[in-house]
């Protein structure tokens, strides 16, 4: 049953539907740090993504009023943004694609922006508008990032003489597309809703979903369930679904560039005996298909299976550092030399759990130096993270682990400027990291070291910290906690009784020509990010790291 909308909700960055899953889930408040993430127009930093990319995913619907999700593609240059409000696509779908005919003057369409390779990836939404020949002109309603996790790394090239294939149409999965879904990581969904009168939270919206090898399940020819799991709180998908069921998926064949599309209707299933069959998931999809197509080779672009070599390393130290937080510190199992980092970087790393038939992945930030000749991370167990339980309760000094190289691009891009490092919670990981490089790196810079925390109980690395600011005099270290505890002392282990504020950072660090590191929960940095723009910082001097929801959910845990 569809709900009403009134003129609140109107006003709201998210529709009815969304704001009555987050009612349902208990995450209502993530409405005000989203009125301040979630902009009518594209930042500069998200404008120069899209127009640095070689393809992005369009969800739309057909003339009938059926979802879709499409691949455009082009050389490079082929997004422009000439202003903030506005893309230039020059690209048109391929012949037979299921929106060959639908990226029309008016028509709702949700962009994602992803780039496999460095896992970073912006969703906007909004209309088309008149075209040009094979330019499509589209208009901004909403845009805002999402977090990296669940995408797979993967770089691309292109196929030069790339000719497509005859698309291929049906309602039911033969069994090499059975095989293909039943084998893929990452696939896109397209769905929407638009409600009376308007408002920017309507339309369409694409997204993307990822997960180990067999996430996606094929319960019958004209049937395909996937789990659903903790994220970003949005619920633009699930928020859309219970309002219009109508769903699509794309999935992508990266070593041929061909595509299968599926169109059909969305059943959510919030509890039940089966959820327990997919670990960590906190709902399913079942999707019942009305059609599909397929299209064989219809991209020019091609990406390798995965990006990097896989290393093994060995477990040599775990280091209880707070309630809830362990380090876990590795070499190479070979006892050759690590790939180097940049602090703030992650490492990926994939474990073999029972009753699994792929290793797992996750990305954790590195927590220790560069300097050092071991890698460190230090995760906070959640209650239903499956990967932080496993870590925390079955791992010992002597396992092996693979991992990937350290990647990421939330790293220090000025060696010389002040350095204010703010965070919360484990968002400390990537700072305390950043704070051993700079110290390395210079002796004579002035950095600030501002991070919130409940209390000395759920303050990990503090004595670290405290020490590299001994032995530097130009480190300034400030710690708020919210509910200190017993033992805590103020003006010793900790400075402001309270949450860390913008009234904080402006008598902190005011006026300042800094570089200014953001990482903790999503709410946190979007509150800081706020701030800081309010105190004039230019956009280039903020870099922010996003650590799950607005409450405190784990970098392991995929977004919605």
């Amino acid at each position: 049953m569809k709900l009403q909308v009134n003129k609140d909700e109107q006003s709201s960055p998210f529709h009815v539907g969304e704001q009555a899953v987050q009612r349902r889930l208990g995450v209502r408040d993530i409405e005000e740090w989203a009125r301040k993430v979630v902009r009518n127009h594209l930042p500069e930093q998200h404008r120069e993504f899209h127009t640095s990319l070689p393809f992005l995913i369009a969800a739309a619907r057909d003339q009938d009023g059926r979802p879709w999700a499409t691949l455009l593609e082009g050389p490079e240059g082929f997004v422009r943004s000439p202003d903030p409000q506005t893309l230039t696509i020059d690209a048109k779908t391929a012949q037979g694609d299921a929106l060959e005919h639908a990226l029309v003057d008016g028509a709702d369409v949700g962009l994602l922006g992803i780039e496999l390779a460095t896992r970073r990836r912006n969703r906007v939404n909004g209309r088309f508008a008149a075209q040009d020949g094979n330019t499509l002109q589209f208009r901004v309603d909403q845009a805002f990032g999402n977090c990296p996790q669940y995408i797979r790394e993967r770089n691309w090239f292109r196929v030069p003489d790339n000719t497509p294939g005859q698309a291929i149409k049906g309602n039911r999965l033969s069994p090499a597309q059975v095989h293909w879904i039943e084998n893929a990581d990452t696939f896109f969904i397209a769905s929407g809703y638009r409600g009376t009168g308007e408002s920017e939270a309507y339309g369409m919206d694409a997204s993307h979903r990822g997960g180990d090898r067999g996430f996606v399940k094929v319960t019958d020819e004209n049937t395909i369930v996937f789990p659903d799991y903790a994220g970003n709180n949005h619920y633009n998908t699930i928020g859309n679904l219970i309002q219009d069921p109508r769903a699509g998926y794309l999935f992508i064949d990266f070593e041929t560039g061909s595509l299968l599309q599926l169109t059909g209707t969305a059943r959510i299933e919030w509890d039940g005996e089966k959820l327990t069959e997919y670990p960590g998931a906190r709902r399913l999809v079942t999707l019942t298909i009305g059609e599909l197509v397929e299209l064989p080779a219809a991209a020019s672009l091609r990406w390798n299976a995965d990006a990097g070599a896989v290393r093994s390393l060995r477990l040599i130290d775990k280091v209880r550092e707070s309630e809830g937080v362990t380090s876990f510190v590795f070499e190479a199992r070979d006892g050759g030399p690590l790939t180097e980092f940049e602090a703030g970087q992650h490492l990926p790393i994939q474990l073999s759990l029972p009753g699994r038939d792929e290793p797992v992945q996750r990305t954790y930030s590195l927590s220790g130096s560069p300097t050092d000749q071991h890698y460190r991370i230090s995760v906070k167990r959640e209650p239903h993270g499956l990967v932080s339980r496993f870590l925390h309760d079955h791992t010992s000094v002597g396992d092996i682990i693979d991992s990937r190289p350290p990647a990421g691009d939330f790293m220090m891009t000025c060696n010389e400027c002040p350095l204010v490092l703010i965070s919360a919670g484990v968002g400390i990981t990537p700072m305390l990291s950043m704070l051993h490089q700079a110290v390395a790196q210079n002796h004579t810079r002035p950095i600030w070291f501002l991070h919130g925390a409940r209390d000395g109980d759920h303050h990990p690395l503090a004595n670290e910290v405290h020490t590299l600011e001994n032995e530097r005099p130009y480190i300034t270290v400030h710690t708020s906690y919210s509910k200190p505890g017993p033992t805590d002392k103020l003006g010793s282990n900790y400075h402001h009784h309270g949450r860390l504020d913008r009234k904080v950072i402006s008598d902190l660090a005011p006026g300042l020509n800094a570089h200014y590191f953001v990482c903790g929960p999503t709410n946190f940095m979007a509150d800081m990010q706020a701030a800081l723009e309010a105190y004039g910082v230019a956009a280039d001097q903020i870099h922010t790291e996003s650590f799950g929801p607005a409450s405190s959910a784990p970098k392991e845990t995929p977004p919605e």
